[in-house]
């Protein structure tokens, strides 16, 4: 049986997944798949030709959104176009979705028997509940990258929903530390690995009040040796307000520099967002701080419905890990609390027995590769149709 499936992504790590996906669906089909959609290098690379370049759209905030959006209007209307004009037997959107979502809507009123598959789910379960039910008139299955977004699709009215694992639980290799590695947590001085996050804004709110809170903790405890790793876009950035300091940083490139740090990392200072998630299955007890403006801050209270912010904690469902957000997110409340982590005793065993339980709550049965999850799933729809 020869089987068409298209797959549209809308920025880089869209496409990382799905180059993946691709991957592992050629793996699983004993069958001819011709595959076709929108994506980056990495898709390219697995043989895909794109129908345009995802730069054109891979665009985030309202004023990029604005100032983009005929060339964005141009693009949902042409991949509409070949998608109805491809008909394959399954569409399988990957994240991003202000693209992929207006594509999936527009195709499934012209081809409403159209499976449609979304890999990436989005963060109904903390921003804008409501989407959950109103993506199901346009969407028949949600491949979930966390294990209590099932749950949480079911319980606010979504599509059907399947955990397929997070690309983060086959890197442990690079996570996690060796022999070497891990006596080198418990020597002095001892290392503290920063995070201030990934975004201009984030950087330009939290560097000082990270900084700060560095100083309060070595003035308690002693010297200290700080990794921070810097966002190639922004290390010009970094490096600048990192001159404030009055601790001595070492500023580290690369994922794999970044690794290498949490591998050694005795403990960390960390934004939220995925980053945390990466501490988390290297074992390095943190303290989270974040900090956005006093707008976003009022309409988050309005739209955020957990109680938390830190993906480890939604997913051991306990705040394990000290958050400290807006106005709590101060240099004293940071060091009080990261002190402790750094010094050792029961705050930092507390949280390194939470830390022990993520790997139980993320595995797949039979430890499969999320990838061949997500395309048993992609390869079912297909044989449905």
């Amino acid at each position: 049986m020869h089987r068409k499936i298209w797959l549209v992504a809308g920025e880089d790590s869209g496409d990382q997944l799905g180059a993946k996906l691709m991957r592992a669906l050629r793996d699983l089909s004993p069958d001819a798949l011709d595959l076709q959609g929108v994506g980056g290098d990495a898709m390219i690379a697995e043989g895909l030709t794109s129908l345009f370049s995802i730069d054109d759209v891979a665009v985030m905030g309202y004023l990029p959104v604005l100032y983009r959006l005929r060339t964005l209007l141009r693009r949902i209307r042409e991949t509409v176009n070949a998608i109805v004009t491809s008909r394959p037997d399954v569409l399988v959107i990957i994240d991003s979705p202000g693209f992929t979502h207006a594509v999936a809507t527009r195709v499934r009123k012209r081809l409403p028997d159209l499976p449609i598959v979304d890999y990436v789910s989005p963060s109904v379960w903390a921003w804008r509940p409501w989407r959950a039910k109103g993506m199901r008139p346009f969407i028949d299955h949600v491949l979930a990258l966390l294990p209590f977004e099932p749950a949480a699709h079911q319980r606010l009215g979504g599509p059907a929903c399947t955990y397929v694992g997070h690309p983060l639980i086959k890197r442990l290799d690079a996570l996690r530390p060796n022999a070497e590695e891990l006596r080198a947590r418990d020597t002095d001085p001892p290392l503290i690995v920063v995070l201030p996050g990934s975004r201009r804004s984030e950087i330009e709110r939290l560097m000082p009040v990270f900084g700060q809170a560095l100083s309060r903790v070595a003035a308690r405890i002693g010297p200290l040796e700080v990794a921070l790793p810097a966002v190639t876009r922004h290390r010009a950035l970094i490096e600048r307000l990192a001159l404030a300091w009055d601790v001595p940083v070492r500023l580290v490139h690369g994922e794999t520099g970044k690794h290498a740090a949490f591998r050694r990392a005795r403990a960390a200072l960390a934004a939220s967002g995925t980053v945390t998630l990466e501490l988390a299955l290297a074992g390095v007890p943190m303290v989270v701080g974040y900090k956005v403006s006093r707008i976003e801050e009022i309409v988050a209270r309005r739209l955020i419905q957990v109680p938390t912010i830190v993906l480890p904690n939604l997913i051991l469902a306990e705040n394990a890990m000290p958050e400290f957000v807006q106005a709590d997110c101060t240099p004293r409340r940071l060091a009080e609390t990261l002190a402790p982590l750094v010094v050792g005793g029961p705050a930092r065993s507390k949280q390194l027995d939470a830390l022990a339980r993520i790997d139980d709550r993320m595995s797949l049965p039979g430890d499969e590769e999320p990838s061949r999850a997500a395309a048993r799933i992609v390869l079912g729809a297909c044989r449905a149709a």
